[in-house]
Parts: structure tokens; C-alpha cells; sequence
């Protein structure tokens, strides 16, 4: 006996075209708000701003964020659940293969000196004095900060099981993050190169294993 398989009726089959365009419109959103936080600043990113660079109404815009602080911070949380799944990919390519450790600071580099870390800076610079701001801000950074850890561990091959690792791998992390804070008013790339190179043979030194 042949089993028919169920069709979409006519509201599931309108329904989910209307469910797609609303997850483009939300991701447009998002990509809009990390575009004019990096580019105009947290005082000038409003969500009438926001909607007219992302191409939609500010009533569209008000469906899905009521108020500045939710659309900035997921948009922020998107942008690094981003960065962070394209680290993953790029170390899924290598499959077990482990890196130079110059490629590893270079990619970090390049997370912190995106258009994404210039977002994140404006939201944190707004929430170090926006109480509300910063309850939202917090955690995120906390989860972004283990994620971005673990991934530098994982990259490295470190062995945190051996003292004073664990804090080599985060003082590279404040080290990259440092960088992309010298790159906000100048082109730094030519001395930052310099110093990943250096940074890479410490590196390679204080981790024992990974150089032998």
C-alpha cells in the first residue's frame, strides 16, 4: 500500500516563504547594525538608522528589535557567532593538521581588526556607563571569551594542563585584542606584522611542546 506523503496547505505553504523573508530582513538588520556602529559610532546608530541602511521600514525594523540596546547586541552576537564559526571552518580545512603558530595570530588578528571588533568596542564604551547596557553586554562577552579561548587553545595545541599555559594563550588573546585597539585611528598592520612574527617564536617557546 503506497503511503501519500501529507501536502503543505495553503497557509504552511504561504507561511514559509513569509518565515524566510523575515529571517532576511532580521539578518539584514544585524548586518546594518554592525555596519553603522563601526562606521558612525554608538550615538549615531539608532534603529531608524539602522532600518535605512538595512533597507527596511523603522516599523519592520520595531517587529523585530524593540528598542537599540536588543538590535546592537544581537547584532553583535551574530557578528561573532560568525567570526567564530568561519575560525572553526578554517581549522575543520586543515583536517588535524595543526597550523603554523604565525597563522593562528594572524586569523585572531584579523578577527580584531574587523568592522565587527570596531562594533563590539562602541557597544562596550556605551555599556561601561549604561547599567542596563552592560547586564546585556556582560555575558555575552563572557561566552564570546571562552568560545575565542577554547578556539585558540584548540588552534594552538596547547596543554593547559600545564602551569602558566592557560594564561599564555590569554595573554595572546589580550595581545591581539590590544593590536586591534592600535588600529582604530591608523593603519598599524606594517608594525603589527612585526610583532605576530616575534609574538609567534615566544610563543612557540613558552608552549615547549608545540616547537618540538
Amino acid at each position: 500500500m503506497d503511503v501519500m506523503e501529507p501536502r503543505a496547505t495553503g497557509t504552511q505553504a504561504v507561511r514559509e516563504p513569509q518565515q524566510d523573508r523575515s529571517r532576511a530582513t532580521r539578518r539584514r538588520l544585524l548586518e546594518a547594525a554592525i555596519d553603522c556602529l563601526a562606521t558612525l559610532g554608538w550615538s549615531r546608530t539608532t534603529v531608524a538608522v539602522v532600518a535605512e541602511r538595512a533597507g527596511v521600514s523603522r516599523g519592520a525594523a520595531q517587529h523585530h528589535f524593540r528598542t537599540r540596546e536588543e538590535l546592537v547586541t544581537a547584532a553583535i552576537e551574530y557578528g561573532t557567532e560568525v567570526r567564530l564559526r568561519r575560525m572553526r571552518e578554517h581549522l575543520d580545512a586543515l583536517a588535524g593538521r595543526r597550523p603554523p603558530t604565525l597563522d593562528v595570530l594572524t586569523l585572531l588578528a584579523e578577527m580584531y581588526t574587523s568592522p565587527l571588533f570596531r562594533a563590539a568596542l562602541q557597544l562596550w564604551v556605551a555599556a561601561s556607563s549604561d547599567e542596563q547596557l552592560r547586564a546585556r553586554v556582560v555575558p555575552l562577552e563572557a561566552r564570546v571569551g571562552r568560545e575565542a579561548h577554547r578556539l585558540t587553545v584548540e588552534a594552538l595545541g596547547a596543554d593547559e594542563s600545564v602551569p602558566g599555559v592557560r594564561e599564555t594563550v590569554q595573554a595572546t588573546l589580550d595581545l591581539v585584542r590590544g593590536l586591534g585597539l592600535a588600529d582604530l585611528l591608523t593603519d598599524d598592520s606594517a608594525r603589527r606584522s612585526r610583532l605576530l612574527r616575534q609574538w609567534a617564536v615566544t610563543l612557540d617557546m613558552a608552549l615547549g611542546a608545540r616547537a618540538r
